[in-house]
């Protein structure tokens, strides 16, 4: 999982593109990797809480006027974060497991920079769910 965190950045620097694969062969990965490692404790369900929860925040950030997008970033940003130890949490009563811990880390450390980066940051994820449905056994 490490090795493919290392790949997924929301925000290429000098705004360049985004790598191509990101939504597609990075986010199928992640979920074969999520999926093979969680030994049935990831249910799409419990993955799909965390999604929605991501969804929010994305809308609350960049709905509305997009000049004022960063600034409710600001502050909405250690809300968004918080979702770390959500996700913790849900892994200390085995609900998900380790590896979607470090996904969802890596995806708020790298999505919580720009309101840009939050939005790829919620469709990482959207594609991710998309893949884990296929992949996953819950």
């Amino acid at each position: 999982m490490q090795q493919l965190c290392e790949k997924i950045d929301f925000e290429p620097p000098d705004g360049g593109a985004l790598p191509t694969e990101l939504f597609n062969k990075h986010a199928e990965k992640a979920a074969k990797i999520v999926a093979r490692a969680s030994s049935g404790k990831n249910k799409t369900s419990q993955l799909r809480r965390f999604y929605d929860e991501l969804l929010r925040w994305e809308d609350k950030v960049n709905g509305g006027d997009a000049s004022d997008s960063d600034s409710r970033l600001g502050k909405y940003r250690p809300f968004i974060l918080m979702m770390n130890a959500k996700a913790a949490y849900a892994k200390g009563r085995e609900l998900v497991d380790e590896s979607f811990v470090i996904l969802l880390r890596t995806c708020l450390e790298n999505g919580t920079n720009s309101p840009q980066a939050l939005r790829h940051c919620r469709l990482f994820f959207e594609a991710f769910m998309g893949f884990y449905k296929l992949h996953g056994k819950g």
